[in-house]
């Protein structure tokens, strides 16, 4: 009979609980803070590798010329030929492309203009000459 009086915790038992789950929790969130940061770097390396992919084969195709600056989104988004001119999906005589479905959002600044100015001027760094395709938001991203 004493037996079913004592069926409850006692304090000394949930603060054991207590103090498990906070150590747990010391461990784990900042883990989960971490996952967003690593989230945009793994998208923007992702976005980096597709980009620069895209942009030999354009080169390849194209007499070993890049897209020219001013003309990025037409030469990358739309059917063109040898001689980089460009037009819609399906108009004859225009056999190469499109590139990409439309320039990704670069995950740390959250918009896709394009330039070749200093680190800051723009979302994306792309150099027509050379093909060199980058994040242009700061020094840490343009380790990839």
């Amino acid at each position: 009979m004493n037996r079913l009086l004592h069926r409850g915790f006692t304090l000394v038992e949930i603060l054991i609980v207590v103090v498990i789950l906070a150590i747990l929790a010391s461990i784990v969130i900042p883990q989960l803070s971490r996952a967003g940061e690593q989230a945009r770097e793994n998208s923007l390396a992702m976005s980096l590798y597709r980009i620069r992919q895209q942009l030999e084969i354009y080169r390849n195709q194209h007499n070993g010329h890049y897209p020219s600056l001013d003309q990025f989104d037409n030469q990358m988004l739309k059917m063109s030929n040898e001689s980089g001119d460009t037009a819609e999906i399906g108009t004859d005589g225009y056999l190469l492309g499109p590139y990409l479905q439309e320039v990704p959002v670069n995950p740390f600044t959250s918009k896709k203009t394009i330039g070749i100015g200093e680190v800051g001027t723009s979302d994306w760094y792309y150099n027509e000459l050379t093909g060199d395709f980058a994040a242009n938001n700061s020094e840490k991203a343009a380790k990839f």
